[in-house]
C-alpha cells in the first residue's frame, strides 16, 4: 500500500508529535481516516509516515532556499515519490502545509534526526532526496546548498560525507569518480572491489524496502546504485580492470 494510504488508516494511533507529527494530524483531518486501521499504527508505520511527511516537509521548505520552485524541481520531487494516481492532492496538501507551517526547517531536521539516530544511513538517504529535487534542473542555488549542509550538519553528516553525497548530483562535481564512491584515489585494486561491492550491497533498491524505506522513495536508491557503478566502471576501465 502507498504511504499516503497509510496515513488515512494510521493517523488516528500515531504517536509522533512535533512539526511533523502536527502535518500528519492536519493531513489526517483533510483525508477519511478509517479508525478501524488505527491499529495498524506500529512503530514501523509511524516511522515509515514520519520518514516520508518529514522529507515532503523539508522538500517545501527548500523551496523557499532559493525563492523559486523550478518545473524540473516539481518533476523531480513526483520522481521521488513515485506518487500514485489519485494522490497528487494529497502530496501538494502537506507541501502547501509546510510551506506555511510557521516552524523553521530546522524543527523537522532535528526531529528526523532523532527519529531516525539509530539509522545515519537512512538520514543520509533523506539529504540524498533533498539534493536530488534541488540539482534537478541542473543548478544548485547557493541558498539551496546552504540550506542543504545545514540539514546534513543536523543530521549529524560529515563534511566528507557531504562532500561524496554532493558530488552524485552535480555535473561540476562529477569530474572525480573516487569522490562519488567516497574514496581516495590512491586505494588499490582489491580495496576498490570490496569497497565496490560494499556499496552496491547496502544501496540495492531491495535492502532499502526491506529497511523499511517507503516505496516512493526506492527511485533514489536506485539513482544512487546508478552511479555508484558508472564511477565504479570509469575508474576500472582507466585502470584496465
Amino acid at each position: 500500500m502507498s504511504i499516503w494510504g497509510k496515513i488515512a488508516g494510521a493517523a488516528a494511533g500515531l504517536a509522533i508529535g512535533g512539526p511533523i507529527g502536527a502535518l500528519v494530524g492536519a493531513l489526517a483531518g483533510h483525508l477519511a481516516v478509517d479508525r478501524n486501521l488505527a491499529s495498524d499504527a506500529d512503530t514501523a508505520a509511524q516511522k515509515e509516515i514520519a520518514f516520508t511527511i518529514g522529507v515532503v516537509a523539508l522538500g517545501a521548505k527548500m523551496a523557499k532556499a532559493d525563492g523559486v520552485v523550478t518545473k524540473d524541481e516539481v518533476a523531480a520531487f513526483k520522481q521521488v515519490f513515485k506518487v500514485p494516481p489519485g494522490e497528487e492532492g494529497n502530496v501538494a496538501h502537506v507541501f502547501d502545509l509546510a510551506k506555511k507551517d510557521t516552524a523553521g526547517f530546522e524543527a523537522y531536521a532535528n526531529q528526523l534526526a532523532g527519529l531516525f539516530r539509530n539509522d545515519p544511513e537512512l538520514l543520509c538517504n533523506v539529504l540524498e532526496g533533498l539534493f536530488h529535487i534541488a540539482s534537478a534542473d541542473g543548478v544548485l542555488h547557493p541558498g539551496e546548498d546552504a540550506y542543504l549542509a545545514e540539514v546534513a550538519n543536523r543530521f549529524g553528516v560529515t563534511e566528507t560525507e557531504y562532500k561524496h553525497i554532493r558530488a552524485r548530483f552535480l555535473p561540476e562535481d562529477k569530474s572525480s569518480p573516487y569522490d562519488i564512491l567516497g574514496i581516495s584515489p590512491d586505494i588499490d585494486d582489491a580495496a576498490l572491489k570490496g569497497h565496490y561491492r560494499k556499496l552496491i550491497a547496502e544501496n540495492h533498491p531491495d535492502r532499502a524496502m526491506a529497511r523499511g524505506m517507503p516505496e516512493e522513495f526506492i527511485a533514489i536508491a536506485t539513482e544512487k546504485s546508478a552511479a555508484i557503478n558508472e564511477a565504479y566502471e570509469e575508474i576500472a576501465r582507466e585502470r584496465g580492470l
